[in-house]
């Protein structure tokens, strides 16, 4: 769909898409999933000096991690990410997001669709304790004034600290949400690609867009206009799906009455889009 390039994170890479037509190498059933929890201080925060050497052991496996992924070793660099994870202290959102988002990559790499939107996700939810997403509801956006609780200022402040900025977390939003959207896309189902949908609208949102480059918001706009028939066309199934569901039902209740929904006719108006029903003795015999 789009084009290719080195997918994990580092500290200085820019956003880029995923090339659809690449193989997938051999999925391993021996991998466990990782399922790597952040260190954890005794209280709030390490000493600063605790938290140095945490966080130099998590870059340093992080950078083992990148490695692996470009050597196309996606299994490994997922495990080495974890080990990366488990070394982060739990409160640099930042970090976490970065790994949470190369985690997805490999998945993203593997086909492991699912597993890739739940990195992502935790990901994107982790960012949202520095900088919340644009909210699309199909209404129009107005500029309120966010209140931002003691503890949302303490994390702003050690972003500011950590040399990061509110841009950069914007554009590791756009990555995550890159990467989510098309784990949602590729598992296909109504909900799926609602979400996919759903992911591609906030990024050409105003707030977000002006973080894209020319190309990468082309390659958006193009993925979203692919995804709208795919999900016009899982909806009609499984919408016809749930009505052959409710038909079983229906005729279950209407049988020891002489009946079944081949009695009812619904019949839609095509002027207000609404449905009349009406009842057919003879129907179905």
């Amino acid at each position: 769909m789009v084009t290719n390039y080195h997918d994990s994170d580092s500290d200085t890479d820019s956003f880029h898409s995923f090339d659809d037509r690449e193989p997938a190498p051999p999925h391993s059933e021996q991998r466990a999933k990782g399922k790597a929890e952040t260190a954890q201080p005794a209280e709030d925060r390490f000493s600063p000096e605790e938290e140095a050497v945490l966080l130099a052991e998590s870059n340093s496996l992080k950078g083992s991690g990148n490695q692996l992924f470009g050597n196309g070793s996606f299994e490994n660099a997922i495990q080495t990410y974890d080990r990366a994870l488990s070394s982060c202290p739990n409160y640099l959102d930042y970090e976490i997001a970065v790994l949470r988002s190369n985690v997805a990559a490999c998945h993203l790499k593997l086909q492991e669709w699912k597993e890739a939107v739940e990195s992502a996700t935790k990901g994107v939810e982790c960012l949202e304790r520095l900088e919340p997403l644009p909210t699309i509801k199909g209404k129009k956006q107005k500029a309120e004034a966010k209140e931002v609780d003691e503890a949302v200022a303490q994390r702003i402040e050690n972003l500011r600290k950590s040399g990061r900025t509110l841009d950069e977390v914007r554009k590791l939003q756009i990555k995550l949400l890159t990467r989510r959207a098309k784990g949602r896309a590729e598992q296909g189902g109504w909900a799926s690609l609602q979400g996919a949908d759903e992911d591609y609208r906030v990024l050409v949102s105003p707030n977000m867009v002006s973080f894209l480059s020319p190309t990468d918001r082309r390659q958006i706009i193009d993925a979203a206009q692919r995804l709208t028939p795919k999900l016009n066309e899982a909806k009609e199934r499984e919408m016809a799906e749930m009505m052959d569901k409710l038909k079983g039902l229906g005729n279950t209740i209407l049988k020891p009455f002489g009946l079944s929904t081949q009695n009812f006719q619904f019949v839609k108006d095509e002027k207000t889009g609404g449905y009349s029903m009406n009842f057919n003795q003879g129907a179905g015999k």
